[in-house]
């Protein structure tokens, strides 16, 4: 578990330097900001597909959604611990560079606390990333004793909508929103955003209920509450992005 846990380490720094190197050599022309902006997006994609393809392993391998067990779903999760603590730094690397590029153009005379800045801007998503490392972290390495582990990979396939975020992220940020690739680009956010992380709750209790033979609605009733209440806190978050993204996506189409 050790060296899987120092391999996620240096994995995700260490391609984080490699994609943005590559950059900075092959695209002279791109800021420091723009390049940071980049390879963020690019790790975050990089990792969402290997969760992706982690999650169809353990769900296509589990026929038995509580007792099957898969010995990649607790590796991968090992391994990727540490990316949620890469991510908020390469989160905030990078919003220090939107301020650099703020003050160097005079738009931000006030003096700006950058990190508790940082910290008002992205709270849900930092809260998001601590929730998943010191609180879901422990709970699926050490206390769910072997079960679940089709849920686990229910969860993992939540992640493909994310290099669609990402792209979308991008091309705003180069002013590519009226490219028939960004609408594109949209429609698949929706899609698969909705899918992934908002029906894949309903869904795995559907999966429980089919197992045992008990309707959806009632399976609530026949788990123990506190796998509802960690449904639900990984659950509110996505409902509140899912309408940042229905809001935006109809800002969108009022103003074509």
């Amino acid at each position: 578990m050790c060296y899987l846990l120092a391999l996620g380490c240096l994995f995700f720094p260490g391609l984080f330097i490699l994609t943005r190197r590559f950059l900075q050599t092959n695209f002279p022309t791109l800021t420091d900001g723009d390049t940071v902006a980049v390879s963020v997006r690019f790790i975050s994609s990089v990792q969402a597909m290997m969760a992706v393809f982690v999650g169809y392993i353990i769900t296509s391998s589990c026929k038995h959604v509580m007792k099957d067990r898969h010995w990649i779903s607790t590796a991968y999760v090992v391994f990727a611990a540490p990316y949620m603590v890469y991510d908020i730094y390469a989160m905030y690397l990078y919003h220090w560079y939107k301020e650099k590029v703020k003050r160097d153009r005079g738009q931000n005379s006030a003096p700006v606390n950058i990190v508790t800045d940082f910290l008002k801007k992205n709270a849900l998503i930092v809260l998001h990333h601590l929730v998943l490392l010191l609180i879901c972290f422990p709970i699926v390495v050490y206390y769910r004793k072997g079960l679940g582990d089709f849920f686990l990979g229910c969860l993992f396939l939540a992640e493909l909508s994310t290099p669609f975020v990402s792209l979308a992220k991008l091309l705003s940020q180069f002013r590519k929103q009226n490219t028939l690739l960004y609408k594109v680009n949209g429609v698949i956010i929706l899609v698969t955003f909705f899918f992934c992380r908002i029906l894949v709750f309903p869904y795995m209790y559907w999966a429980y209920g089919k197992q045992h033979g008990i309707p959806a609605h009632r399976v609530p009733f026949h788990i123990p509450l506190h796998c509802t209440l960690g449904n639900a806190m990984l659950m509110a978050p996505q409902v509140y992005w899912f309408t940042l993204i229905v809001q935006k996506a109809r800002r969108s189409v009022k103003a074509e």
